[in-house]
Order: structure tokens, then C-alpha cells, then sequence
């Protein structure tokens, strides 16, 4: 049978008739949470004595003195408790029943209410910030060959750095967070030493600047407004040029970097404006996306989609990029795509896209037209379209803009797909049974833009005329299938519609209009309306033409009016306030003309 002693040494307790003195709470708590072997206990250990041989001493536990009544032996007994006061209440006394309480709750301020997020909060947060980025500083100068001396200072200022990141959760607080001078503190760190330092503050901007963060305009432009004040940018490529992006850490400061300047590209166009006037951020840029590696990282897909973002916003920065040669890099590199797929979800396929997106939105502008023109562009998006696979639509879609629009270098475009033989490439792939909706609108797109901007008697506009008309106008058949398949689909949204707003009033309808309109669209109003264009500049350019559309349309009991109400429709809304604008209707009236 267990022996008394040896049910007290497994309770942890000491030698049965010698107690330990008592030790001070902290102590105690302190055992509790670090132990010996690293664990964390909820009892506390003592370390057992070495037990005497103390045979003939009497087993259990002493008894109180008899004439000691102010001792405290912890609660009176219960009243069912044993008369005799075998068991002597709860066997511990007072205090280290408080003892034990602390232990089960050491911090009793737990359920206190949260820290409120308030401007003396900001306040308080923004002095300690800047003591601690003071006292790295000094003790950083101070022991410069002895960082032993100031890595402590660097880990508490790196534990600030990231506590900022609360910001984010209360964007009501930017404006302060602006005007007290800490934004401008946090943005000086990209220029520390440490680049760990300089990479947590460019993280904490990014969470700050994030399109996520529940911020209103005044709050967002009074944040980024004080970071470019700083020369956020200017840092920014500082550290792209300094950071090795064959280091993990270094790698992750990068893609923060460039996160950074997305938010700041994404906020409004006036920042992303001025984001573009950085030459140096543009070059770096540039450069990033040339870098040659086995398989497209990450950052290189970033730099790209960055470059992407930039032109898609303003016309400025489009004509900024164009300056720069960016066509003939980005030629140089969707040249690779040629007859090679890049693989299939995977960071090399979206930055493909992305080179393409920006060389589309570069060549809507005059100048990037005629750079498209010099860097030869023409000519491999027409190779593309015979060869390519998972580029084809996409060297199709900047085609497609490169030749739209108006003005002199619109035309040029259009003459030189001419000359480079294209209309042979763009009227096979129009014949293809298996085009989908974005082909065949980008391929109207162009013959629209073609008849539109190729001068009268011209033989470039002979040419293009003549692929409609030959071959017994099989072209310009398939131009009237196409558009009863357009305005099928269309009839019956409008129905549709119609019904919508039969039982709503005037101001619902407003309301609603818009969505009632990208309904319109996504039934394909766009193609059907440039359908009707290119089949009015064929019925006014070819009198065979006119005949061979009058009779397809008569099989479904349909004239010309049809195509008019179209045009006509057009008309109604175009913004007449730019001079394209102008343009574009006083064409389509002269159109409308030759419908009747």
C-alpha cells in the first residue's frame, strides 16, 4: 500500500512536517509559467527535500496548537463538516489561498475595456515612435562599430514600426497621423541602415494605403499627400536599387515596394500622374521587366502589371511611357509568345497579359501609334494572328486599338496593315467558324476604323473594299448573319427591360438606367452598333453591296431602316463637347443619308 510520504511527494508539497516557507506571489506566478523543462504549469513546483528517516515520528498531518486561536488555517469548517476537525478547514492558509487565486487568474485586468483609438491615443503612439527612432539614431552614431550596442534599440523600434499597423483600422485618424509630423518620420525610415527597418516601414505604408482600408477622399489624400511630401518615391527606388532580390527578405521588400505604388496609382489620377513623372521609378521599371530568369518570378509579373496600371490611368503617363522606348521593349518581349505559350495560370501567362495591356493602351495615343509603327509593331501582331496561339487575341485586341481612333496617325496605321499584306490575316481569321464574341468584336472594330480612316480612292481602301465584295460578298453575308444574331440577342433584353419598366415611375427609372444600359451592353449593343457602321459604309461605298444586304435583310422581312435606327441611336448619345466627338457624328449623319 502508497505510504503517506509517498502521497505527499506526489502532490508536489514538501517534506510532510517541514513546510515551505511562504514565497512571494511573482514568484510563485513565475514557476507556474516557466518551468524547468520549458512548459508552462498551473501548479507550482518546489523542489522536493531530501526526506529524513523519521520512522518513529507519528504519520500525518500536525494538528494546530491547542492555545494558538489567531492562526489562520483559511475558511471556517462547513457545517456538515467532520466534528472532530479531521480535515481542519481547507488545509491552507489565507494568504496562500490568495496565492493560488492569482496564479488561476495573474491578470485580473484581462477583462478590462479595449484601449480606445482616439487622438490621445495617436498622440501618445506617435511621441514614443519618435523616441525610439531618435534613440536608434543616437546610439546608432553613438557605437557604430559595436552593434551590440544598438540592436536592442532596433528591435524595440521594429516592434514600433509594426504597431503602427493599427492605423489601418482607423483611417479617421489619418489626417493627425499627417499633420504631427509621424508620416514623414515613418517615410525616413526607407532610408535606415538596417534594411529590415527600412522593409517593416515600407509594409506598415503598404497596409496603410491599401484600397482595402475603409478610408473617405479627405482622409486618403491628407495620407498620401504627406508620403509624397516626403519623397515616398524617391526612397521607394532607392531601395529597389539597394535591396538583393536573391535574399527571401529582400525579395518580400520589393513586392511590398511595388505594392506601394499600385495603392498609390489606384487612389486617383492626379498621384498616379505624379507617380509617372519619376523617371527613375519608370526606368526601374522598365529594366525589372527585361530581367531574364528561368521562370517569371513574382516581382517581375508585378513591375509589369505596376506598368500596366500606370498607362491605364491617365493619358499623360501614356505619352510619358511612349517617351521612353516602353513599345519597343515590351515588342521585344511578347515577340517570345510568337508560336510559345506561356503556362497555364501561372505568373509568366498573367505578365504576357500584362505587356499586352500596356501596349494597347500605349498605342491609343497618337505618339504611341507612331511608335507602334517604328518598333515594327504591326508586323508582329500580324504574325501573331497566323501563328500565335494564347497570344493571338491579345496581339488581335492591340491591333485593334493601335488602328482606331482618328487623325493623321490612325490612317497611317491603316495604310500600313495594308502595305504589310494584313488583310489577308484579318479577313481569314474573320471567315473561322469558332471566333468568340471578343474576336469578332475587335475584327469589326477594325474593318469599322478601316473604312472610316482610309482616304477615298486611296488604293489601300480599293483593296480593303474588295475583300467584302469578292467571292460573290461572302464577307458582307456573314457581316448581316452576324448582326441578326446581335439584334436577336439584344430584342430580347430590351423586351425584357420593357417589361421592368411598365410597373416602376419616372424617378425609378432614372435610377436604374445605367444598369439597364451595361445590361444593353453585355447583350452586345457595341457590336451590333459598329456592324450597322460597317454595313452602311459598304451599302454607301458599293452598289452591289447595298443590293446583297437589302436582300439578306429582306429574308427576315427587314430594310435598311433597321440599320438607320441604329445609327441613329448612336447619334443621340454622342458627347459633342470634343472635337472627336464632332467628328463622329457629323460621319454618321452623312451615313445615316445613304439608308434611306
Amino acid at each position: 500500500m502508497t505510504s503517506i510520504d509517498e502521497l505527499f511527494k506526489a502532490s508536489g508539497v514538501g517534506n510532510k512536517r517541514k513546510l515551505e516557507p511562504l514565497r512571494d506571489p511573482n514568484e510563485i506566478y513565475k514557476s507556474v509559467r516557466l518551468t524547468s523543462n520549458g512548459r508552462s504549469s498551473r501548479h507550482a513546483r518546489i523542489e522536493d527535500e531530501a526526506a529524513e528517516n523519521d520512522d518513529d515520528v507519528e504519520a500525518g498531518p500536525a494538528p494546530p496548537p491547542e492555545d494558538d486561536e489567531s492562526a489562520d488555517y483559511g475558511p471556517d469548517l462547513p457545517p456538515d463538516d467532520d466534528e472532530d476537525g479531521r480535515f481542519f478547514g481547507g488545509g491552507i492558509t489565507a494568504q496562500e489561498n490568495d496565492v493560488l487565486d492569482y496564479v488561476d487568474d495573474p491578470d485580473p485586468s484581462a477583462d478590462a475595456a479595449p484601449e480606445k483609438f482616439d487622438s490621445a491615443w495617436l498622440r501618445r503612439t506617435a511621441l514614443n515612435f519618435e523616441k525610439r527612432i531618435n534613440k536608434n539614431a543616437e546610439l546608432r552614431a553613438k557605437f557604430e562599430d559595436e552593434p551590440q550596442k544598438f540592436i536592442a534599440s532596433e528591435a524595440d523600434l521594429d516592434a514600433d514600426i509594426k504597431a503602427l499597423s493599427i492605423l489601418s483600422e482607423h483611417p479617421e485618424l489619418y489626417p493627425e497621423f499627417a499633420k504631427i509630423g509621424s508620416v514623414a518620420s515613418l517615410v525616413g525610415l526607407l532610408a535606415h541602415e538596417n534594411t529590415d527597418i527600412a522593409i517593416d516601414a515600407v509594409e506598415i505604408i503598404n497596409e496603410l494605403t491599401d484600397e482595402d482600408v475603409a478610408a473617405d477622399d479627405d482622409q486618403w489624400n491628407a495620407l498620401v499627400d504627406a508620403l509624397l511630401e516626403a519623397d515616398l518615391l524617391g526612397l521607394l527606388v532607392s531601395n529597389f536599387e539597394r535591396l538583393d532580390e536573391e535574399q527571401e527578405v529582400d525579395r518580400s521588400g520589393v513586392y511590398f515596394a511595388l505594392s506601394v505604388v499600385e495603392n498609390l496609382c489606384s487612389g486617383r489620377m492626379t498621384t498616379a500622374e505624379q507617380v509617372a513623372k519619376n523617371d527613375k521609378l519608370l526606368k526601374w521599371l522598365l529594366r525589372r521587366i527585361q530581367v531574364k530568369e528561368a521562370t517569371v518570378s513574382q516581382n517581375k509579373q508585378y513591375a509589369a502589371e505596376v506598368l500596366a496600371i500606370l498607362v491605364q490611368t491617365s493619358s499623360k503617363n501614356r505619352r510619358k511611357l511612349a517617351s521612353l522606348d516602353a513599345f519597343d521593349i515590351m515588342l521585344q518581349l511578347v515577340a517570345s509568345y510568337r508560336k510559345r505559350d506561356p503556362e497555364k495560370g501561372g505568373e509568366e501567362e498573367e505578365y504576357m497579359e500584362n505587356l499586352f495591356e500596356a501596349l494597347t493602351c500605349l498605342a491609343d495615343e497618337p505618339e504611341g501609334k507612331t511608335k507602334f509603327m517604328e518598333a515594327e509593331g504591326i508586323e508582329l501582331c500580324l504574325i501573331m494572328l497566323k501563328e500565335g496561339k494564347m497570344s493571338k487575341g491579345a496581339a488581335l485586341r492591340l491591333l485593334d486599338h493601335a488602328i482606331g481612333g482618328t487623325g493623321a496617325a490612325g490612317t497611317e496605321v491603316c495604310q500600313r496593315v495594308v502595305e504589310a499584306g494584313g488583310l489577308k490575316n484579318i479577313f481569314t481569321l474573320f471567315m473561322k467558324k469558332s471566333n468568340d464574341n471578343h474576336t469578332i468584336e475587335h475584327l469589326i472594330g477594325i474593318f469599322a476604323s478601316m473604312l472610316r480612316l482610309l482616304p477615298a480612292d486611296s488604293p489601300e481602301r480599293i483593296r480593303t473594299l474588295a475583300k467584302f465584295v469578292e467571292k460573290d460578298y461572302e464577307k458582307t453575308g456573314k457581316l448581316v448573319k452576324l448582326r441578326r444574331e446581335y439584334a436577336t440577342r439584344l430584342s430580347s433584353v430590351d423586351e425584357a427591360i420593357r417589361a421592368e419598366q411598365a410597373g416602376i415611375d419616372a424617378e425609378e427609372r432614372e435610377e436604374r438606367a445605367d444598369e439597364w444600359f451595361s445590361r444593353r451592353l453585355d447583350a452586345g449593343l457595341f457590336c451590333l452598333q459598329t456592324l450597322d457602321v460597317v454595313l452602311a459604309w459598304l451599302v454607301a461605298e458599293d452598289g452591289g453591296a447595298r443590293k446583297t444586304i437589302q436582300k439578306l435583310l429582306a429574308d427576315r422581312d427587314e430594310t435598311l431602316s433597321v440599320i438607320r435606327e441604329t445609327i441613329q441611336e448612336q447619334i443621340d448619345g454622342i458627347d459633342m463637347e470634343d472635337a472627336e466627338g464632332k467628328d463622329t457624328k457629323e460621319m454618321l449623319s452623312t451615313l445615316v443619308e445613304f439608308l434611306q
